[in-house]
Formats: C-alpha cells, sequence, structure tokens
C-alpha cells in the first residue's frame, strides 16, 4: 500500500454517468459484444472526429491490428515504425508477418518527417509505384505514425512522403483523442482521421476509458466495415456461423461502451482541465516539453528533462508521488535487435532525460505545486 496522500501518475475520471449508464447496461442484460452502447459509442467517436464510421474493439493493440490487416499489410512485407513508443504500437506489425522498421524522432517526440523523407530517397529504390529496401529486398508497404503523449506528428510533411513513395499510414492515435490542428492544410482535422486509417485507445490512464477498449475510424467508410467483419470472427452469415476467412474476437462489449458513452461526454472538460494543469506546471516553475504549434492537444501526458533521469524518478517515490521514464526504446529490445533501423540519434537523447510526472485530469493545485515543488529541489541538488 502507498502512503497516504500519494500522488499516481495518470488515473480515470469517473464522475459522470458512467455508472448510470453501466446499470442500465446491466439491468437490461447487454453485457456482451451486442448491445446498444456499443453502436451509441461508435457513433460519438464518429461524429466527435468528424469521420463517416467507426468501429469499437478490445484494445488500441487490436485496433492496430485490425488496420494492418485491412490495408492487406502482410508476411515479407516491411512497415515503418518509430522506435520512441509503447511496444503495442509495433507488434502488430509482427502479428501480420511483416518487419518493422525503426525511424528517429524528432523535438515533437513524433516520427521526424525529414528522415523518413531521406530514408525512403537514399535506402530504397520506387519501382512501378512500388518501394523496395535495397538492403532487404523487401517491399515497404506502410507507416505508423504515433502521436506521442497527445502531441501531432508533422503529418502535412509525413502524408507527402507517404503520397510520393506510395505508402498507406495507420495513425497510432491511442494517446490523442481530441487533439487536432489549428492552422495549415489540415486546420481541423483530428489525430487519426488523416491517413488512411486511425486508432484510438481507451486504457485505463488515457484521456477517456472503458477500462479496457479501441475504436478504429476512417474517411473510407469500406476499411472500417472490413475491420467491423475481421472483429467478428469474419463470420459470413450469422445465422448459419459460415466464415470463409480467418477472424477475430475483438469486439468491444456493451459494458464497456456504455462507460466509454458516459465518458465521451465529458471529454472537452478533461481537455480544458488538463490543458490548465499543464500551464499549472508552468507557473509552478517547471519546464515541461512544449507541444507543436498550430495544434489543440488534448496534453495527455507532461514530459519533464531531467538532469538525472533515474534519480529524480526514485526521489519522487520517495515522496509518494509515481513517475515514469519514457518507454525503453523498441529496437534496443530483444524482439526487434535484429531489425532494420535509421539514422536512430535524437530519440536516444530523450530517452535519456524524460520523466514523465502526474498528469490525471482529477489533479488539485496542491497536487501539482507539490509534485513541482519536489522536482525542482531534487534538480537543485544534483546541479
Amino acid at each position: 500500500m502507498k502512503a497516504e496522500g500519494y500522488i499516481a501518475l495518470s488515473v480515470p475520471n469517473l464522475k459522470g454517468k458512467e455508472l448510470d449508464y453501466v446499470t442500465e447496461a446491466v439491468k437490461t442484460e447487454w453485457v456482451s459484444t451486442g448491445g446498444p452502447y456499443i453502436k451509441d459509442f461508435e457513433n460519438a467517436i464518429a461524429d466527435y472526429v468528424h469521420v463517416p464510421a467507426a468501429v469499437a474493439c478490445q484494445s488500441g493493440t487490436a485496433g492496430l491490428h485490425l488496420a494492418l490487416l485491412a490495408l492487406g499489410i502482410g508476411a515479407g512485407e516491411e512497415v515503418i515504425v518509430p522506435t520512441l513508443t509503447f511496444i503495442a504500437a509495433v507488434n502488430p506489425v509482427r502479428y501480420v508477418g511483416a518487419e518493422p522498421v525503426f525511424m528517429d524522432c524528432d523535438d515533437s517526440l513524433t516520427m521526424d518527417p525529414d528522415k523518413l523523407e531521406s530514408f525512403c530517397r537514399e535506402e530504397c529504390d520506387c519501382i512501378d509505384g512500388t518501394l523496395i529496401h535495397k538492403s532487404s529486398g523487401r517491399r515497404i508497404r506502410a507507416v505508423v505514425v504515433v502521436h506521442v503523449f497527445g502531441n501531432m506528428a508533422d503529418m502535412e510533411r509525413i502524408m507527402q512522403v507517404a503520397e510520393r513513395y506510395h505508402l498507406k499510414v495507420v495513425e497510432d492515435a491511442t494517446e490523442a483523442l481530441g487533439t487536432y490542428y489549428l492552422s495549415g492544410k489540415y486546420a481541423g482535422r483530428y489525430a487519426g482521421t488523416i491517413g488512411d486509417i486511425g486508432v484510438y485507445s481507451f486504457n485505463g490512464n488515457k484521456i477517456i476509458t472503458t477500462g479496457g477498449g479501441g475504436m478504429v475510424v476512417s474517411q473510407d467508410s469500406d476499411l472500417v466495415e472490413r475491420c467491423r467483419f475481421l472483429s467478428t470472427q469474419a463470420k459470413k452469415d450469422v445465422v448459419y456461423f459460415v466464415h470463409e476467412e480467418i477472424g477475430y474476437n475483438y469486439r468491444m462489449t456493451n459494458l464497456q461502451a456504455a462507460l466509454g458513452l458516459a465518458q465521451m461526454e465529458q471529454l472537452e472538460d478533461f481537455v480544458r482541465i488538463k490543458t490548465e494543469n499543464y500551464e499549472e506546471y508552468q507557473r509552478c516553475g517547471l519546464n515541461i516539453l512544449p507541444f507543436r504549434k498550430g495544434i489543440r492537444s488534448n496534453h495527455w501526458f507532461y514530459s519533464f528533462l531531467s538532469k538525472d533521469r533515474d534519480g529524480l524518478i526514485k526521489y519522487l517515490d520517495s515522496c509518494h508521488i509515481q513517475s515514469r521514464p519514457v518507454w525503453q526504446l523498441l529496437h534496443t529490445l530483444k524482439p526487434y535487435q535484429e531489425a532494420q533501423t535509421y539514422k536512430i540519434e535524437k530519440a536516444l537523447w530523450y530517452y535519456d532525460r524524460i520523466v514523465n510526472i502526474p498528469c490525471s485530469s482529477n489533479l488539485t493545485k496542491e497536487d501539482i505545486a507539490r509534485v513541482a515543488a519536489c522536482v525542482r529541489e531534487y534538480e537543485n541538488r544534483v546541479g
């Protein structure tokens, strides 16, 4: 047990109609993968991010797997991915039998579009509309772009590269529901809606939660329906159980969707609170990483650059404050140590310095002041 006054990194905020909706789902006995809340939740997400359709699934990871399957990515092909992200963004590449090629980040912590372009230009041949990796001889079919910590990748540049080299774009927006462009070519477009297909997550630490769950969205309704079909065991005939291809048990439950619908009703309040808390940390003297100019970020996570990452994490724990480093870079992990990489430099620098500090939407100003004071005290101590 943690001591009284413990401040967690990121916990759910369940102060809306969650209990009412979940209770209704239980009373009507719609608790599994059928029920009205699923469609209501899908419609709420689709309406919010301005896409024609959405499909709810078990997790963001399941959504990414479905997205790659729907795009036809398969064995013997390659997918360009970031190294600075959670491993769930990349594992689905292996699920479909493809191989990842790891790319560096820029100062937004998202994929570096300059290196993406130079990799495609210098390390690949484009032959009859097909991008071939010179080193491996494999066809490169897609790029997975992750909007890290609620930031937004440079989608204008990335989409230009993707179009030039005939790449499909999967947007991992699992951390960026509510983030959108304020200016530029994609002004008004939400994270997850610019590429060919996008995915959100509703894990317990996300800006809204269903306990566990995800959502696939696209401007292409056919792609969404393909994901829906695959997520329900690829059932061709629902009465006679006809299955003509391999499917998956990836559907969200009505109980989860009931929770999610209540959370969606509060999403804009959560974004406002997280933005205010981010600004409060800055007023308390913490120089935390900025978000990209020209976007409205959901301000999901706050990243502080420490002089002594591991020391600060241990000190905050002694103060009953939870913090975390950024993920271990994926190309260094055992499953991916033999994978292809390209000029990974900046991600290494950020990996050594980032400490994520408490960012829940139910933080008080007193909590923020206490966290900031402890961070300042340790950083001043180490000089």
